[in-house]
């Protein structure tokens, strides 16, 4: 089953009277690119926590937030330190400066320095704590992990659509490719023909057979359709497979996935420079939509 490299988790924990915020998010990306943000009392985990989630993430440009909100946990509501000495000096001196204005005028004003309102020390999580900011991390990861898995799902149900959009558009091409090799024998027959008509000279049958079965050798697509039709069964296999075991993860199909569209391209590529029909090419270019299709979402899966 493949995963998506675009995710999301979240978890919140009440540690010490601050609200933890975890947040993992990921788009798609050739190789793991992992961006962290942590309030600074949180720095110091910073090594332990890119090494408990690298191996789990494989790929994808990863963004992981970590943020402590002060919180008054009896009612739930923020609150915001306040420097209540520089409080007292500034209300006294514009109580002197400007004593039309109302205290409450004052307050407001006060409240507007900077130096007055100001954040609170970071100080660094207990032992204890840092084992429920762990705990908050993993549950993120649960949340993160079921994300792909889900987008995971509806890449899959398109792929399978378009292969078997991809397989029926090849069961077409057969007619057309039998009467197309006869008309092209009797084209080159009628031609030699006139030639020989308007040279007066007779063409040799046997070198002319001979010639004949070279050039329609090169224009049969058997081999193309075989491959094709062998592409779109592995990379159906790739899809439904158990995935292979990297520690506690498994490890990603998504190069492996675009390897074989690219071995199918290869394919229709060549079917079409064979194709010199206008029925088959216009099989050949829808064809080629649809593998366009899946080769732009196959660079989302993990």
């Amino acid at each position: 089953m493949i995963e998506s490299m675009t995710g999301f988790g979240k978890a919140e924990r009440i540690i010490g009277g601050r609200r933890l915020i975890v947040e993992i998010k990921s788009l798609n990306s050739k190789q793991l690119d992992l961006n962290m943000r942590l309030h600074p009392s949180l720095r110091a985990m910073d090594l332990s926590i890119r090494s408990m989630l690298a191996p789990r993430l494989e790929r994808g440009k990863v963004d992981i937030s970590l943020s402590l909100e002060e919180v008054l946990q009896a009612e739930g509501c923020s609150i915001t330190p306040v420097h209540r000495e520089a409080y007292k000096y500034h209300m006294q001196e514009l109580a002197e400066l400007c004593p039309a204005l109302s205290e409450a005028e004052r307050a407001m004003l006060v409240l507007r320095m900077p130096d007055v309102i100001r954040p609170a020390e970071p100080q660094e999580p207990t032992e204890e704590e840092q084992t429920m900011i762990v705990q908050a991390i993993e549950e993120a990861m649960e949340h993160f992990s079921a994300f792909r898995k889900q987008e995971g799902k509806a890449l899959e149900a398109m792929f399978t659509e378009k292969l078997y959009a991809i397989a029926a558009l090849l069961a077409e091409v057969e007619p057309y490719e039998k009467n197309r090799v006869e008309r092209i024998r009797q084209h080159l027959l009628g031609g030699l023909d006139k030639l020989a008509e308007e040279t007066r000279t007779k063409v040799d049958s046997n070198r002319l057979e001979q010639e004949m079965i070279f050039y329609l050798e090169k224009l049969d697509i058997t081999e193309e359709k075989v491959r094709l039709t062998n592409h779109i069964r592995y990379f159906r296999e790739t899809m439904s497979q158990p995935a292979a075991v990297s520690g506690q993860q498994s490890a990603g199909v998504g190069k492996k996935l675009g390897f074989i569209a690219q071995e199918m391209g290869r394919e229709i590529n060549t079917l079409g420079s064979k194709s010199n029909q206008s029925e088959m090419q216009i099989i050949v270019v829808k064809m080629k939509d649809l593998l366009e299709q899946i080769k732009e979402q196959v660079l989302n899966v993990l």
